[in-house]
């Protein structure tokens, strides 16, 4: 009896030793880094998750349908929240934030999202200015002038201003990039693939989740 449990505790040591790899522990400065000073976010009692991508990005192209098969699984204790990159010196990276916060505010954004991504890289149309992207908002049923109106408007100018600011605190530099409540960013590059910076996220969810239940 004594040499079968031997055995058995044996065994499932070995099990053990080989399904540790599987929990996933990450390093800060290694497969994340820490946002120094941290950005407050809108909601504290729950962890918020920003995606900051690009229209015009492939890597943010390719990344998408991961993300959405992600975004189904997603804590109830999580916000998600897509933020355009507007940097300066970019102007077609403005350009296309301003498309997103008009369909945003137009009410279109989840009929457009993905097929302004398809758009661009699938069918390799070239929307790269106020015109194209008003033809592209059209065929979804928004009239052109107001399209260009509410491009311009103060509404889309406060969150493409706001967005810029968060890139800069975030310390953002590429897309896609994923922060978390507001303290750590982390992308592919760290990750070993856009697979990896999903699992990435999920660690820091899960750590910021027991920080909040602690307090």
């Amino acid at each position: 009896m004594k040499k079968r449990l031997h055995w058995l505790a044996l065994v499932a040591g070995l099990f053990l030793a080989h399904a540790l790899p599987a929990m996933a522990e990450y390093d800060e400065g290694i497969e994340y880094q820490k946002i120094s000073p941290p950005v407050q976010t809108d909601n504290s009692q729950k962890v918020e998750v920003v995606e900051v991508f690009w229209y015009g990005c492939p890597h943010c192209y390719h990344f998408e349908p991961k993300l959405e098969a992600w975004l189904k699984r997603l804590p109830a204790n999580v916000d998600f929240v897509r933020i355009p990159a507007v940097f300066p010196n970019r102007p077609l990276w403005e350009l296309h934030a301003r498309a997103y916060y008009t369909a945003e505010l137009l009410g279109v954004l989840d009929k457009t999202h993905e097929a302004l991504f398809d758009a661009i890289h699938k069918a390799n149309q070239r929307l790269f200015d106020e015109d194209s992207l008003a033809n592209f908002y059209a065929k979804f049923g928004v009239d052109k002038k107001l399209f260009k109106e509410t491009m311009h408007s103060f509404g889309v100018q406060m969150k493409v201003d706001r967005a810029k600011d968060l890139c800069q605190r975030y310390g953002i530099d590429g897309v896609p990039t994923m922060v978390v409540n507001g303290k750590y960013r982390t992308f592919a590059s760290l990750t070993n693939g856009e697979e990896g910076m999903l699992k990435v996220v999920d660690f820091l969810i899960n750590k910021e989740s027991k920080a909040m239940s602690a307090k």
